[in-house]
C-alpha cells in the first residue's frame, strides 16, 4: 500500500504532461496529415489567378529576412513563369518597419510590374491575411506562399476563410533558424484551431478581424 501510495502521484504526474505533450502536437501532426498532398514545389504547382505571400520579418535596416526574400523569390518565379497573374503581399506595419512595402520593393527590382502586385499592410498574423484576402481582396482561389514549416496551417486557414489555395514550398536553401521556426508551428498550430472555431463560431465577422475595409493596393 505504501509502494501503491507513492506510485500513484507519479502516474498522475506522467499522465498530465503525456496529455499535455498531446494536446500541443496532435494539432500540428493532423494539418500536416490533412493537407500533404496540397503542398508543392514551385514547378509543379498549377496555375491560379494569385499568389499569396505570408509576412516572415524584416531585417534591422529593413530588408526582408533571408526566410521572407525566398517567399517572394518564390512567388515571382511563379509570376513569371505564367503560374500566378498578381501577388499579393501580406504582412504587417511596426515600429517604423514596412514588412509589405520591403517585399513589394524585392519584387519590383526582381522584374515585376507594380500594377500586378497587390499589398496588405494589415497581415498581422497567417489568419488576418486569409480572413482579408477572402473578404477584403475578394480572393477565392490562390497559390499559398511560404516554407514548408508554415504551409499547413496557411493552408487550414484559408480553406476556413474558403479561399481553394495550393501550397507552394519556398525552401530555396536549409535555414539556420529552422528548428525555432517549427517550434513555433506547435503552438501556431493549436490556436490556429481555437481562431477557426472562434470565427465560424459567429454569424458575421467582426470589423476588428478585418481591420481595413480597403484594400491597400501600392
Amino acid at each position: 500500500m505504501v509502494l501503491l501510495s507513492r506510485i500513484f502521484p507519479i502516474l498522475r504526474i506522467c499522465i498530465l504532461l503525456a496529455a499535455t505533450v498531446l494536446t500541443l502536437l496532435l494539432p500540428r501532426w493532423l494539418l500536416r496529415h490533412r493537407y500533404a498532398d496540397r503542398i508543392l514545389d514551385p514547378q509543379e504547382a498549377p496555375a491560379r489567378p494569385i499568389a499569396i505571400v505570408l509576412g516572415a520579418g524584416l531585417r534591422r535596416d529593413g530588408r526582408p529576412t533571408t526566410v521572407l526574400a525566398d517567399r517572394v523569390r518564390t512567388a515571382v518565379a511563379l509570376y513569371q513563369s505564367g503560374k500566378a497573374g498578381k501577388i499579393l503581399l501580406s504582412g504587417s506595419v511596426s515600429a517604423g518597419k514596412d514588412e509589405p512595402q520591403a517585399m513589394r520593393s524585392l519584387a519590383l527590382e526582381l522584374g515585376v510590374p507594380d500594377e500586378d502586385l497587390l499589398v496588405d499592410r494589415e497581415g498581422i498574423r497567417t489568419f488576418e491575411t486569409c480572413l482579408r484576402a477572402a473578404e477584403i481582396f475578394g480572393i477565392d482561389q490562390a497559390l499559398i506562399v511560404t516554407q514548408l514549416f508554415h504551409l499547413p496551417r496557411a493552408m487550414a486557414l484559408c480553406e476556413a476563410h474558403h479561399v481553394d489555395a495550393i501550397g507552394v514550398r519556398a525552401d530555396l536553401r536549409p535555414y539556420r533558424s529552422s528548428f525555432l521556426w517549427n517550434l513555433r508551428e506547435i503552438p501556431a498550430s493549436l490556436r490556429a484551431f481555437w481562431d477557426v472555431y472562434r470565427h465560424h463560431s459567429v454569424d458575421e465577422k467582426e470589423p476588428a478581424e478585418l481591420g481595413s475595409q480597403e484594400p491597400n493596393c501600392s
